[in-house]
């Protein structure tokens, strides 16, 4: 079996806990070969998007020697040529902790330059102060939820065979989610449990096939950056090049890190909402 490159990160192995800057310990994944699984090129993608990481563990020592804490959100370019390994990441903010630095200012700067460098991309932070934090309120998705549809489900494998379009003639413009996304860790078989919206104009999709196929991810092994883009070329498959479409997952967080998926036909940034698992 071909080795997973996460293989080779501290994923699913003991790891010490380094508490001074340690820029090193990121480490980087290449999307390319997750893209040529699904037929994409680099240079020629079908969708926009980000991927949105909020973080609600960060900690560092001012000059005086007392702790400062705040929250952090990033955002790295779909476009960026590699992804960051959530273990590693985790890692390298807890080397923060014991760190000094100047001002809140030198801590943006120092994560938006390494986060950058080990994207291939221009990674965009915000820290958030508790007081900052505190204003923003628990969201709910917009749309239809899928959830409480009366269906049988005995497929638990990833299979893009149980989407269909609706018998009815005509084009919709709709916005559907579920809160029943499972998928697994591909490394550590650990579950990431998750939300997901679905916002498309076209033919219309049979919504008990749409559930289906998203439960179908359950037993299913990816990243959640590569669980969304399979989405989203999936659905694009069966609504057509010329149909518009938004795929957008909100995870729930782990080891004080959630990651959020965007893919869109349309150019721009999500926003970053904030669910009430999250």
């Amino acid at each position: 079996m071909k080795q997973h490159p996460a293989e080779q990160s501290p994923l699913g192995k003991s790891s010490a806990y380094v508490s001074v800057y340690t820029p090193s310990l990121l480490f980087p994944i290449p999307r390319a070969p997750k893209w040529e699984e699904l037929g994409l090129r680099a240079d020629a993608l079908p969708f926009h998007g980000a991927d949105v990481w909020n973080c609600y563990e960060l900690s560092w020592l001012n000059p005086s020697g007392k702790p400062e804490v705040a929250a952090a959100e990033f955002v790295f370019p779909v476009k960026a040529a590699r992804i960051v390994e959530s273990k590693s990441f985790k890692l390298y903010l807890n080397s923060f902790n014991q760190t000094v630095f100047s001002d809140r200012g030198e801590v943006l700067r120092t994560l938006e330059s390494d986060l950058s460098v080990a994207a291939q991309g221009p990674v965009m932070v915000r820290l958030m102060g508790m007081n900052q934090l505190n204003q923003f309120g628990l969201f709910q998705m917009p749309g239809e939820c899928l959830d409480d549809l009366d269906v049988t489900i005995d497929r638990y494998d990833y299979d893009a065979g149980l989407l269909a379009l609706a018998g009815t003639a005509g084009e919709v413009s709709e916005t559907l989610h579920s809160h029943l996304l499972k998928s697994n860790c591909p490394v550590t078989g650990q579950p990431d449990w998750g939300s997901v919206l679905i916002s498309y104009s076209g033919r219309a999709l049979d919504r008990a096939a749409l559930l289906r196929y998203l439960v179908s991810f359950r037993q299913h092994s990816d990243f959640h950056e590569q669980c969304v883009e399979r989405i989203f070329v999936d659905l694009r498959r069966l609504l057509g090049e010329r149909s518009q479409l938004t795929v957008y997952a909100r995870y729930v967080r782990r080891g004080g890190l959630d990651i959020n998926p965007y893919r869109s036909t349309q150019a721009g940034l999500p926003e970053n909402w904030r669910l009430a698992r999250q």
